[in-house]
């Protein structure tokens, strides 16, 4: 049998489970630095928890799962027989593979809603599967990495999250922009041009801006009927952005436009962008188009490279309401690992990262050697060094081989002179240098 892979999906090298767990343990450090705690939740949902949440097209995206064992012995016949799938599928499939981590976060809320302590700060970096058209730094099976806090109201979340996105892509040195904007100064843009009716509308049309530019936004709108002098009046905020003067007074003329207006600088006296290491910006044009935002909205995008989103949030009302649990506030972001890993892996962003966590190999030439070499080893391992002994007395070549393609940064050549002076012969790979090392020596080396 030929081996392969599903479509969308891939096989890690260690080398490349290093560099990606070199970006996670720095999101997971970064989440616990400000009391975010892990939570996990299963690979499968109950399809009724998925189905609905994420639209037409999102339904269609979503991976079912068959039911155990004999499925067709229960399948709707007749619907079967006419081949409606979406009519066959509640007999066939009662479970689907997470779609993102949100949906699974507010169920997960409202299930243990009594063992939870208030605002909930919760992380999660897990696997999520999409029927998506594979394509360039896209796949069905990716990771999200979210943060979330859950259950109340207050500004200083959206500081914090500002504050968490900086802080990470510091630490990656990764130089990006932070994109913020707000849903009701999007509102009052609508309420000013008179197109509150067309906010959703308004809102798509205005998400895609990045791709399609001003002109792909005035089609859009136009595709919708509005007139000329009402896209002009769009445009022309646009074009001033926030900080013009003429910008913020169109924008106060309504009740959401101050709340926006009043929100974002809060933000900002809460440390929300002031003295950080990344640009932040307040972008008219920023829009995530999905509905469920409420407040402040988040994105940031990387200067100086060739790359969409490497991340986006922001503040949702309501998370929990489908699930029976009324009136739990959020505000969450999420960090898009694949394409992290990729501008990193182009820069060549990443520290020097073995394949191995080997410290030393031990290069035994004859059986003799290698018994000695074993218990060398042990007393590295039982101090917390990770080292090993190659398998088998063989030629130094073949040996060096190995480590080399380990990328190990140290070698300890073991002979019959080593074994009388109770020493052995380190070669530091990157230098070149040798030396004898006693236990303590070798301990004292490997620890730094």
């Amino acid at each position: 049998m030929k081996p392969g892979l599903p479509k969308g999906t891939r096989d890690f090298t260690p080398a490349q489970v290093r560099k990606r767990n070199f970006i996670f343990n720095i999101l997971r450090e970064t989440f616990e630095l400000y009391g975010y705690q892990p939570i996990e939740t299963p690979a499968m949902e109950n399809l009724h928890t998925l189905m609905g949440k994420y639209g037409d097209e999102g339904d269609q995206l979503l991976f079912k799962v068959l039911n155990n064992g004999d499925f067709l012995a229960k399948a709707d016949a007749e619907a079967l027989a006419e081949k409606d799938s979406r009519k066959a599928l509640p007999s066939l499939s009662k479970r689907g593979l997470r779609y993102d981590l949100t949906v699974p976060f507010a169920r997960f809320l409202s299930m243990n809603r009594n063992e939870l302590a208030m605002p909930f700060k919760r992380y999660q970096i897990q696997p999520v599967w999409r029927a998506d058209r594979p394509q360039k730094g896209r796949f069905q099976e990716f990771y999200q990495c979210d943060a979330d806090v859950a259950g109340s109201t207050s500004l200083v979340y959206e500081a914090e999250l500002i504050e968490i996105y900086d802080r990470v892509f510091a630490k990656l040195r990764l130089p990006v922009k932070i994109r913020i904007n707000h849903r009701k100064l999007l509102l009052a843009m609508a309420q000013f041009a008179g197109i509150e009716s067309l906010f959703s509308e308004f809102t798509t049309a205005l998400d895609k801006w990045d791709k399609t530019g001003e002109p792909g936004f005035v089609r859009d709108m136009e595709s919708l009927n509005t007139d000329a002098d009402t896209i002009q009046s769009l445009l022309q905020i646009l074009r001033d952005g926030f900080d013009h003067p003429d910008t913020r007074e169109k924008l106060s003329r309504s009740e959401a436009g101050k709340q926006g207006l009043e929100e974002l600088k809060e933000i900002q006296l809460l440390g929300g962008w002031d003295d950080l290491y990344n640009p932040v910006a307040v972008d008219l044009t920023l829009a995530r188009g999905l509905s469920y935002y409420t407040g402040c909205i988040l994105e940031v995008e990387p200067t100086g490279f060739d790359m969409g989103s490497l991340g986006g949030g922001g503040r949702y009302d309501d998370l929990t309401g489908i699930f029976d649990y009324k009136g739990i506030s959020g505000v969450g972001i999420s960090f898009g690992a694949e394409r992290i890993y990729d501008l990193m892996e182009e820069a060549g962003l990443f520290p020097p990262l073995s394949a191995a966590a080997t410290r030393i190999l031990f290069m035994p030439f004859d059986r003799e050697d290698l018994i000695y070499a074993r218990k060398w080893v042990k007393q590295l391992i039982d101090r917390g060094i990770p080292a090993e002994v190659y398998p088998e007395p063989t030629k130094l070549k073949k040996q060096f081989k190995y480590a080399e393609n380990l990328q190990l940064p140290y070698v300890a050549l073991v002979g019959e002179r080593e074994r009388k002076a109770e020493v052995v012969a380190v070669k530091n790979q990157k230098t070149g240098e040798q030396k004898d090392y006693s236990t303590a020596e070798l301990i004292r080396l490997l620890k730094d």
